[in-house]
């Protein structure tokens, strides 16, 4: 499978344009230097505010050769049941952060995620395509 990181190929653009200004106002009241569940809380309250349909720590099974694992992962949001986005509050995005929000595209039916940083000075946003 193929995927991209920061691609011109930008499905959903008008749903996660939504999100990161929903983001951006976060972490303008904010600031950096909280943790993930501060920034995760916040989010809650400003796309409740703004009416956009999300689900928080939603469950998703993983499976391997058909055989289900006994372990899942919540994704730490589904938005608009298009775009998987990933909170993260640190001195940057990682590899592995990509990498894990691939997996979670894997395994949903998702096809874009959004990882964003609020560990910095300015929001810090990676997009990723599967």
């Amino acid at each position: 499978m193929d995927y991209h990181v920061n691609s011109d190929n930008r499905p959903y653009k008008n749903e996660t344009d939504l999100i990161i200004n929903a983001a951006i106002e976060v972490h303008r009241n904010l600031g950096a230097g909280f943790l993930e569940i501060v920034y995760k809380d916040a989010l809650c309250i400003e796309m409740d505010g703004r009416g956009y349909f999300y689900e928080r720590e939603k469950r998703y099974s993983v499976y391997y050769k058909d055989v289900l694992l006994p372990h899942s992962f919540y994704a730490d949001f589904i938005i608009f049941d298009t775009v998987i986005l990933e909170i993260k509050a640190k001195s940057g995005i990682a590899n592995e952060d990509l990498a894990q929000t691939i997996n979670y595209l894997k395994c949903s039916d998702c096809r874009v995620g959004l990882v964003l940083n609020f560990g910095k000075p300015t929001l810090e946003i990676r997009r990723v395509v599967f």
